[in-house]
């Protein structure tokens, strides 16, 4: 499941990076969708509340919550620059760069449609609506194999390193973020909890969809063996 590889000819490459793009949409679109519900953050976000609400820097007072996402970002990248670089791709560097801003974007979009004053059944099918697109966008980014955002590599670095299925590795670290966060001072809602349990096992029912989607892609543009 790496997301980067080696000997690879551009247009190979270039098409790989236009489908982590297209995934990198799609999953932001999931998460503004559920934070737009006003029923807690994905894991992830709670992590970076938390980090925030701890770190009063006053610098941070102009800081807006995607900004906040592309420095956790970085941090987590140097991290995983040390453990093994090879899981480091160009498309980790176009996540961590275009991942926060992309959500800000999707907010100032979406938010005068989707309010917290929606009756509850409509924001919980949202919530679940977006925790399904977001595992569908990120399943989509993984088997493009340009690169993974930084907080999706840990579940896969560490499903690789201990021979375990993606979904449960994925499920373990949205918890250990949320738990993280919670302590420092982010809030933990039942969005939260729907996404650390729904998000890792229905990315691992959708990636064998994205890995033939990626794979009729490549053919098409590129001419290229099917990602493994």
């Amino acid at each position: 499941m790496r997301a980067a590889k080696t000997g690879r000819s551009l247009r190979e490459l270039a098409v790989r990076v236009v489908l982590l793009l297209l995934g990198l949409c799609i999953a932001h679109l999931g998460v503004t969708l559920f934070l737009q519900t006003d029923l807690g953050s994905d894991p992830f976000n709670v992590f970076i509340q938390g980090l925030y609400r701890a770190l009063p820097w006053p610098a941070w007072a102009a800081m807006t919550h995607g900004r906040v996402h592309l420095l956790v970002s970085l941090l987590i990248l140097v991290a995983l620059v040390v453990i093994d670089r090879s899981y480091v791709g160009i498309g980790t560097v176009l996540c961590m760069a275009l991942g926060g801003p992309i959500i800000d974007l999707y907010t100032l979009w979406l938010a005068p449609f989707l309010h917290p004053g929606q009756p509850l059944p409509v924001r919980l099918g949202l919530l679940v609506a977006g925790c399904l697109i977001l595992a569908f966008g990120m399943t989509i980014v993984i088997r493009s194999q340009a690169g993974t955002g930084p907080n999706d590599l840990v579940a896969v670095v560490l499903s690789d390193k201990s021979g375990k299925p993606f979904g449960s590795v994925r499920v373990g670290v949205d918890l250990s973020f949320a738990a993280i966060g919670f302590l420092l001072g982010g809030v933990v809602g039942v969005g939260t909890l729907v996404c650390a349990f729904l998000v890792g096992p229905a990315a691992q029912r959708f990636f064998p969809l994205s890995q033939r989607l990626c794979e009729a892609a490549l053919r098409q543009f590129a001419g290229a063996s099917a990602p493994q």
